[in-house]
């Protein structure tokens, strides 16, 4: 098996992929109550197109994007509004605007259609299926897919990557997703070629999952089902962070996004399998993103599983049908996502939303001692977008902004890497995001 190459840098974090990665997946029963938050993308938040007290369908638009960077909410189950308030939010760090619904008919219908030939369609209409689904990127940015979609004019595509690295500890969800539900996966593999206009894609899987890549490899083999398109499945060496956008263009095209740019500047998109997967539903089967699959892990959770869950199922009820947390006195940490790039909860209140890859609930441990600096440049060797970590903290710590952007800081894409390499225990990443915070503070009027 031919093993494709890597990008400069990076860590080796132990996997802990195995209470999961053989788990099917799941369907969780339908949670009697969702929260949905009217902010689960990148961009404009929804306004609500409902009001308390009425009644509404599984399915249903019930928040409408105020923007071209914005994606609709859809109802995950079918109910009545009972309140548009500011709930606590997982990623958010203020409370945000929610619609909560409660269910009174688990078996009331649904309010989208059948299934449909999508062959037929022209490029923008497929576009504007996967806008008014609400699908956003599902590897965790959450960026509206028809936006990606949609590249000016002058940015010519050549070639379309699906991301199937899966490089987080623990996570095993698109993992599954490849092997459970590869038709849906490649079909909709095959959409987003088609709204590209592009006729090139790799899928790449880290080697750590030899089922998902024969099995992905077996499925594409059929080349009259790409209609000309050329399609590969590559598999990756296995190394934090491959599945980052940048480095994953370089492992496999030898490319290198510019400081400050996007890969559509280089002539790239890429597409997690879970969002070719939520395409697939959305265009064939006209299903909006209600749902997704969530790897419920851990080593204080009772269950570990792959989960398929509402949008809006508030984490308490997610931990409780895998199992609950297994108590032992000691206090505990619930994440959302990875441990690199998740991040930790205060309330389990929070609802799942569209870009919960993994709930993870894992043994509280104590914080190191911070210590100075050494200046061993363990940072500088292991970061995967050639910045000095070490000098940006340091400038960050005296609020020299200026010297801050100067060293590129706004490149820093918060991966983790430095601060889990670095023996002082300094930390990297929230200093970095301190900096890049007052530097955009700084951009505004």
């Amino acid at each position: 098996m031919k093993i494709f190459g890597s990008f400069k840098g990076g860590v080796h974090p132990p996997q802990h992929k195995d209470p999961t990665e053989n788990k099917p997946i799941e369907s969780m029963p339908l949670p009697s109550r969702v929260i949905i938050p009217l902010q689960q993308h990148t961009g404009a938040p929804c306004e609500p197109v409902v009001s308390v007290g009425q009644e509404v369908k599984e399915g249903q638009k019930i928040g409408q994007a105020k923007g071209f960077v914005s994606a609709p909410v859809h109802a995950s189950i079918s109910g009545a509004v009972v309140a548009i308030e500011d709930r606590p939010h997982p990623v958010l760090p203020v409370p945000a605007r929610s619609i909560v619904i409660e269910s009174k008919n688990a078996a009331a219908p649904a309010a989208w259609g059948t299934a449909t030939d999508w062959s037929a369609l022209s490029g923008k209409e497929l576009l504007d299926r996967i806008r008014d689904a609400g699908i956003v990127g599902l590897g965790g940015a959450a960026f509206p897919t028809h936006v990606k979609l949609s590249p000016p004019r002058e940015n010519k595509i050549d070639t379309l990557i699906v991301n199937g690295v899966e490089c987080e500890p623990y996570l095993t969800a698109d993992h599954r997703l490849m092997l459970e539900r590869t038709a849906g996966v490649l079909e909709g593999v095959k959409i987003l070629l088609k709204a590209l206009g592009v006729s090139r894609v790799f899928i790449g899987i880290e080697k750590n999952k030899p089922d998902a890549i024969r099995t992905m490899r077996e499925r594409a083999a059929d080349r009259s089902f790409w209609n000309g398109a050329a399609v590969e499945v590559v598999p990756l060496n296995v190394k934090y962070p491959q599945g980052s956008e940048k480095q994953l263009i370089y492992a496999l095209l030898r490319r290198e996004v510019p400081s400050g740019g996007l890969p559509l500047h280089i002539g790239v998109v890429v597409q997690n399998v879970g969002t070719a997967f939520a395409v697939y539903e959305a265009v064939v089967k006209g299903r909006p993103l209600i749902e997704r699959v969530v790897t419920v892990s851990g080593n204080r959770i009772r269950e570990p599983k792959n989960l398929a869950v509402r949008i809006g199922a508030p984490f308490a009820n997610v931990i409780e049908y895998a199992g609950g947390i297994v108590p032992n006195g000691s206090p505990v940490k619930v994440i959302m996502g990875g441990p690199m790039m998740g991040i930790a909860q205060y309330t389990l209140d929070v609802p799942v939303i569209k870009g919960t890859s993994g709930i993870l609930v894992l043994e509280e441990v104590g914080q190191k001692k911070i210590l100075p600096c050494v200046k061993c440049g363990a940072c500088v060797d292991i970061c995967p977008m050639n910045l000095m970590p070490n000098r940006i903290a340091d400038f960050s710590e005296r609020d020299n902004f200026a010297e801050c952007d100067a060293s590129r800081a706004r490149d820093c894409m918060e991966c983790g890497a430095c601060a889990y390499a670095c023996i002082s225990a300094r930390p990297l990443v929230h200093l970095i995001k301190y900096a890049k915070l007052n530097l955009s503070k700084a951009k505004k009027p």
